[in-house]
């Protein structure tokens, strides 16, 4: 176990409406992401999987940054945004550059943080679940609802990948 029962901030469900599930759950997955990374330094977090994948714990901390930042502030508030650790030139920059330096890492959480912190508010100011958003593909529609139901479904499998990848650092599993 990463955390004593009685010290976990999560809240494993009990929630009443709509938004408050669907919230509540991304919020407990956002926790998981972070007690899956707790305690270990740059070159842990910047471990690599195995050959030939370049997947590691902070590559996903960048990749789950640029995530929330494309759902909520490209597809959800409209922002015109140059993304988080990724270009033309290397779409999977956030794995490729995610090394063990602590002054990158450092950067990772604050960003991810930032991402996180703009989501809430933006979800919390929302008049519903039902605003829409622009995808960007085909002038497709997106309502706040599918992309908080999309948000938990990529961090509980990216938290999978987290899991594997805590085990072969270090041995913990669980939670």
């Amino acid at each position: 176990m990463f955390v004593h029962p009685d010290e976990d901030t999560r809240t494993d469900g009990g929630f009443q409406g709509e938004r408050a599930v669907l919230t509540g759950y991304l919020r407990d997955q956002r926790l998981t992401l972070e007690l899956k990374c707790a305690g270990l330094d740059a070159e842990a977090l910047a471990r690599r999987s195995v050959e030939p994948s370049n997947l590691s714990l902070l590559g996903l901390v960048r990749h789950l940054a640029g995530v929330e930042q494309y759902w909520f502030r490209q597809v959800m508030a409209g922002q015109t945004i140059r993304r988080h650790y990724r270009s033309e030139e290397n779409p999977a920059g956030e794995f490729t550059r995610a090394v063990a330096d602590p002054a990158l890492v450092a950067d990772a959480w604050a960003t991810w943080r930032a991402e996180v912190a703009f989501a809430e508010q933006l979800v919390a100011d929302a008049a519903g679940l039902d605003v829409t958003g622009e995808t960007g593909h085909d002038d497709e529609q997106m309502e706040l609802r599918e992309v908080l139901v999309h948000m938990v479904e990529e961090y509980a499998r990216h938290n999978g990948h987290a899991d594997f990848l805590r085990e072969r650092i270090d041995g913990r599993v669980g939670q």
